[in-house]
């Protein structure tokens, strides 16, 4: 398995990346932790799934059955498809009726599939229907420190993210270490530059989030990681 990906190019507020990849044999997969929620579009022998899986707190390794193609829509941090909000998947996720056409059923309306190649206009359907919405997140925009310690603000950040700011900043952070360190960068580079406090600090955060160690991501061919993205988190966050 190889992962194809590409930025959007419109609608980027709500779904910002896509990716896909095909399996050959029967094999497993490592997926690391991530903040967003994905939709996720499986065919295989003639059979079309999808579902909408939630942010996951942790590195997971799951079984990939051969002769698969796989196709995946990011959601940007905030955005909501509804009547799915990220706190009810967390770890978990929600499959969507496909009819015998293939058309898949959300929001109670029947779609036409989405292509890689055309994602954008799906997504942009989905947003004029008023499914794919986004939730007013950006009222809690910088670092986590520029907000009042309030129990009201971090329960509405939860609600709408399913994830603390904390549980976010660690898992983007974590994210952007291994992705350095699996194109030859070195620990200090990686610790300095996300403001680990030290190489045992990112060691521990690689085993939890991202379920491998910095050998592992140097020497791993790209087939059984689920890196489809890098990320810019603050240093010292």
């Amino acid at each position: 398995m190889r992962f194809e990906h590409r930025d959007t190019e419109t609608h980027a507020d709500i779904a910002d990346r896509v990716w896909r990849t095909r399996s050959d044999a029967e094999d497993t997969m490592t997926s690391a932790a991530r903040t967003c929620c994905q939709l996720i579009f499986t065919r295989m022998q003639g059979q079309l799934l999808v579902s909408l899986r939630g942010p996951e707190t942790r590195a997971t390794t799951a079984p990939v059955p051969p002769d698969a193609e796989f196709f995946g829509i990011r959601l940007t941090l905030g955005t909501v498809l509804r009547p799915h909000p990220a706190a009810s998947i967390v770890d978990g996720y929600v499959p969507f009726p496909v009819t015998d056409s293939g058309r898949i059923v959300i929001g109670g309306e029947a779609w036409e599939a989405p292509t890689y190649e055309n994602v954008e206009q799906f997504v942009g359907r989905l947003r004029d229907a008023g499914l794919l919405v986004r939730s007013g997140l950006e009222r809690f925009a910088g670092h986590p420190g520029d907000q009042p310690s309030s129990r009201t603000l971090q329960r509405q950040y939860r609600a709408i993210t399913g994830l603390s700011r904390t549980a976010v900043t660690q898992i983007d952070r974590v994210n952007a270490a291994a992705t350095m360190l699996r194109d030859g960068l070195g620990w200090s580079t990686a610790v300095e530059t996300l403001g680990y406090f030290d190489q045992a600090h990112l060691a521990r955060s690689l085993r939890r989030y991202v379920g491998r160690t910095a050998r592992g991501l140097r020497t791993v061919d790209g087939a059984s990681m689920s890196f489809l993205y890098k990320t810019d988190p603050s240093p010292g966050s």
